[in-house]
C-alpha cells in the first residue's frame, strides 16, 4: 500500500520528479560508462603485456615503442639491426626472445613477421589449418578471418604501410594456411607470417617471385656468393634462434647487415636480470629497452587524472540530484500536510508516514539508477561501433566490478535526501492541522 502511494505521489508532480531522475541518470550513466571503459582497458593492456619483461626497439618514444610493438596501436619508432638484436636475443639473461618485423597490412590489419612462439605467448591456437612453416604462408586472427571472409587456401597481397589504399605487393601473395581461435587479445586482429616473408616481400626486383614453386637457384658457382655469404642469418622455427647460411626461395642471400627487425619481445630469467639488461642496452647500444608495465602504468596514471575529473563531475551531478530530491520532498511535505494528517486520522502510524517519504526518495533514486544504467549501456554500444574498428576494443555490456557501489551510493542519496522530510512528516501535529481546516 505504501509503495503505491509513493509512486502516485511521484507521478503527481511529473516535472519535478523528472528533474531529479534526469540528474541521477546522467550521473549514474557517466560513472558506469567510465567504470566499464577503465576496467576493460586495464585488463586488456595487462593481458597483452603478459610474459613480456622488456621491449627492444629503436631509440625514440618509449610509449610509441610499447604501443606499436605490443598493442599495435601506433606506427613503429624505427628498425633495429638484426646483428645487434641477435646479440641481445642470445644474452645469458634472456629466457625467451620473440622478434617482430612489419611494414605491410591487409585491409587495415597488420601483417606481422614473427615466430610460432608469438601465438603461444597469447595462449592462442589454430582452430583450422596449421601454423606457417615456410615463406609466404600466413595464419590469420579470428577477427581478420570473420571481417574479410577469408578461408584456408586463399591468397591475398599486402599493402605497403598501415593505411588502406597504399601500394600493393601484387607479385608477392600470401597463402592462408591457418586460422586462429578467438583470444580477445591483439592476435585476433593480426596476420602472422614468418620474418623471412616480410623481408622477402621488400627485396628489390620482386624477390619472392616463384616462391610458391620453391624454385632454388644454386649460386655456389657464382663468384659473388662467397662475398655475400659471411654472417648470414635466418630464423629456425624449431630452435627459436637465428642461424647462418640461409637464402630466400629465389636464392637471394639474407644477411644480418641487409635486414632489420622492428622490435623484439624479451622475457628474462628474473626481474633483476631484466633491470640489468635494460641498463646495459640503453647505455651501450643504439637501441632502447623498455619495461612495458612501467610505461603502461604511467599511461594509466595520466588517463586516470582525466577520468577522475570526469568522475568528480558525475559525482557533483548526483549530489545536485540529491539536493533536488530533498527540496522536492520538503516542498511536497508542505503542500501535503493536510493529506498526511488525514492519513494519520484514518489509522496510519507516524512510522508509516516516515517510510512513505523514504520510499518516495528511494523510488526516485532507483528509477534514476535504472535509467542511468541503461543510458551507460547505450553509450557503450555506440562507442563499441567505433572503438572495435579503430582500436580492437569491445567493451562489455554486462555488470562490472564497482557498479554495486554506484547502486549503493545512488540509493543512499535517495535515503539521505528524504530523511529530513520523512522525520518532519512523522512529527506532525495532526490535531492542529485538522483544526485549521
Amino acid at each position: 500500500m505504501l509503495g503505491k502511494l509513493a509512486i502516485k505521489n511521484i507521478i503527481y508532480k511529473p516535472l519535478s520528479s523528472a528533474l531529479c531522475v534526469c540528474l541521477l541518470l546522467f550521473g549514474v550513466g557517466i560513472i558506469s560508462s567510465l567504470l566499464i571503459v577503465q576496467n576493460h582497458i586495464e585488463q586488456k593492456f595487462q593481458r597483452n603485456t603478459k610474459n613480456v619483461d622488456l621491449v627492444l626497439g629503436a631509440k625514440g618514444s618509449p610509449l610509441q615503442l610499447v604501443l606499436s610493438s605490443i598493442y599495435h596501436l601506433d606506427s613503429p619508432v624505427g628498425n633495429i639491426s638484426l646483428a645487434e638484436a641477435n646479440e641481445i636475443m642470445n644474452h645469458e639473461n634472456v629466457e625467451e626472445a620473440i622478434p617482430l618485423a612489419y611494414g605491410d597490412s591487409y585491409n587495415g590489419y597488420r601483417i606481422l613477421g614473427t615466430t610460432p612462439n608469438y601465438v603461444e605467448k597469447y595462449e592462442g591456437g589454430v582452430v583450422e589449418g596449421r601454423i606457417f612453416s615456410q615463406s609466404m604462408e600466413a595464419i590469420i586472427g579470428y577477427e581478420v578471418a570473420i571481417k574479410n571472409n577469408l578461408t584456408i587456401g586463399q591468397q591475398f597481397v599486402g599493402t605497403h604501410g598501415e593505411d588502406v589504399g597504399g601500394s600493393v605487393h601484387k607479385d608477392n601473395p600470401y597463402t592462408i594456411v591457418g586460422i586462429l581461435g578467438q583470444t580477445n587479445t591483439i592476435i585476433d586482429r593480426l596476420i602472422l607470417t614468418d620474418i623471412e616473408s616480410v623481408w622477402a616481400v621488400h627485396l628489390p626486383e620482386d624477390g619472392v617471385k616463384g616462391m610458391h614453386d620453391h624454385v632454388h637457384h644454386h649460386l655456389h658457382d657464382d663468384e659473388t656468393f662467397a662475398e655475400n655469404h659471411d654472417h648470414v642469418h635466418s630464423f629456425d622455427h624449431s630452435h627459436d634462434q637465428f642461424h647462418s647460411h640461409s637464402h630466400d626461395s629465389d636464392g637471394k642471400v639474407i644477411t644480418a647487415g641487409s635486414h632489420e627487425l622492428t622490435a623484439v619481445l624479451l622475457k628474462c630469467k628474473s626481474n633483476s636480470s631484466a633491470l640489468g639488461l635494460q641498463a646495459l642496452i640503453n647505455q651501450e647500444s643504439n637501441m632502447q629497452a623498455i619495461i612495458p608495465n612501467a610505461v603502461v602504468s604511467r599511461l594509466f596514471y595520466m588517463l586516470g587524472m582525466g577520468a577522475s575529473t570526469i568522475r568528480f563531475i558525475a559525482i557533483g551531478i548526483m549530489g545536485l540530484a540529491g539536493f533536488s530530491v530533498f527540496f522536492i520532498l520538503i516542498n511536497r511535505l508542505r503542500e501535503r500536510k493536510f493529506e498526511l494528517a488525514l492519513l494519520r486520522s484514518v489509522g496510519y502510524k507516524p512510522t508509516e508516514l516516515f517510510f512513505l517519504l523514504m520510499l518516495e526518495g528511494l523510488s526516485l533514486a532507483l528509477i534514476g539508477y535504472i535509467l542511468g544504467w541503461i543510458l551507460s549501456r547505450v553509450g557503450i554500444f555506440i562507442i563499441n561501433g567505433q572503438a572495435q574498428d579503430d582500436f580492437n576494443l569491445k567493451f562489455t555490456l554486462e555488470w562490472v566490478d564497482g557498479e554495486i557501489w554506484v547502486l549503493v551510493s545512488t540509493l543512499l542519496i535517495g535515503c539521505v535526501s528524504a530523511l529530513i522530510p520523512a522525520i518532519s512528516a512523522m512529527k506532525m501535529d495532526i490535531s492542529s492541522l485538522l483544526s485549521k481546516k
